[in-house]
């Protein structure tokens, strides 16, 4: 692999910050240069699972175990454990279930959409999602929040808004690497309508197959990218809108 190898599309590109990342991934690090096969559990609702996409194939988590089995020449298995309509009540039960069950390299959850929309306080979904970001640590298993999803229909913004910015807060303050898709489809939408349309199902909410390819690539970039950071450099933030090796 060359050190400027990316899993971006061009078409994906963002100049925005989407992802600070918060710590290394070691442990990947080593099974990839042992030639072990790494784990990931993917986490969260609809968006995880796939809704919107044309086969399971096309959710991001299967999208995303292509892209990384490329970059790392390597065997990669990334568990689909999404569950359409779930906040994160549900969602965390699952969660918790599946650390005691099972041992992972990586957690990426997907979170807060739903909450935001069907009326889940601001506090009680603060308060699960730190219960469930200490689950994890807890575990020993790295993490990595993926924030809300942008669509046009967004009813009450400011409420929405303030879903997404307890995301960012609490993994600043817990030290929690975060990705936002929310600010990378807020970017695809500035660009043009018809831009973000074309990364979104027929219902205008979920993702269809292309934008799952393009969350998939850039989450595969930065999960690269922390697996190859000097410790002393992954606390930096990761600007997605280049290749992550180009820095």
């Amino acid at each position: 692999m060359t050190a400027t190898a990316s899993a971006v599309d061009a078409q994906c590109n963002t100049q925005r910050q989407i992802f600070t990342a918060h710590g290394t991934l070691a442990a990947v690090k080593a099974k990839i240069a042992d030639d072990k096969a790494v784990r990931i559990l993917a986490i969260g609702s609809s968006s995880t699972e796939g809704v919107g996409a044309s086969s399971p194939d096309h959710s991001y988590p299967a999208q995303l175990e292509d892209d990384l089995s490329v970059l790392w020449r390597d065997e990669v298995r990334v568990i689909n454990a999404g569950k359409g309509g779930e906040t994160v009540i549900q969602t965390i039960e699952r969660l918790e279930a599946a650390l005691k069950a099972d041992k992972f390299d990586l957690v990426i959850w997907q979170v807060g959409t739903n909450d935001a929309i069907k009326g889940v306080s601001e506090d009680a979904f603060r308060a699960l999602l730190e219960r469930g970001v200490g689950a994890v640590q807890q575990a020993g298993t790295p993490m990595i929040l993926l924030d809300q999803q942008y669509f046009p229909a967004i009813k009450d913004l400011p409420r929405y808004e303030r879903f997404v910015k307890t995301v960012s807060e609490l993994g600043s303050e817990r030290k929690v690497s975060v990705f936002s898709r929310y600010t990378l489809m807020q970017d695809w939408n500035s660009h043009s309508a018809s831009e973000l349309r074309s990364m979104l199902s027929t219902d205008g909410f979920h993702m269809g197959d292309k934008g799952y390819d393009c969350l998939a690539g850039h989450m595969a970039d930065a999960i690269d990218t922390m697996a190859k950071l000097p410790v002393a450099e992954a606390k930096l933030d990761v600007n997605a809108g280049q290749s992550l090796r180009d820095r």
